[in-house]
């Protein structure tokens, strides 16, 4: 499955994040792919309002964490970046195999540097500058 969005804004993102999280019903993890600015956590921010997990201004960039965890909505949200690390095996002290219950939605930045999470994700959410302030967010969900 594909779909995709235009946004023109930072809330027109997070409007996308709340439509998305009634697209990813749990267990999923998925690969947030895009460049730096390219608004992912922003999305993030969306979807997790939309669970009933956070509010959107609670959600931050987990850059420096590497993992936020957000629950309270019925579905367990882990947000993961992985920017700083370039290893696989610094993964394994991340416990991402632990993350993935019945219950929980796994959202990975820069998630396609490690063969093996791309290998195991159900799928990615592509954001890509289109001009301006303009995204395009793109869905693919495996089969």
């Amino acid at each position: 499955m594909t779909k995709s969005w235009t946004t023109q804004s930072a809330d027109e993102t997070m409007r996308v994040g709340r439509e998305l999280a009634a697209m990813l019903q749990p267990p999923r993890m998925l690969i947030l792919r895009g460049n730096l600015g390219a608004g992912k956590t922003t999305l993030v921010k969306g979807i997790a309002a939309a669970l009933g997990d956070a509010t959107e201004d609670d959600v931050t960039s987990p850059t420096f964490t590497l993992v936020h965890e957000y629950g309270g909505g019925g579905t367990m949200l882990y947000h993961l970046d992985l920017y700083r690390l370039e290893k696989e095996r610094e993964l394994d002290a991340l416990g991402i195999d632990e993350m993935q219950r019945n219950d929980s939605l796994v959202l990975i930045e820069w998630g396609e540097k490690f063969l093996s999470l791309n290998a195991r994700a159900d799928g990615e959410i592509a954001l890509e500058h289109a001009g301006g302030d303009a995204r395009t967010i793109t869905l693919r969900l495996n089969q």
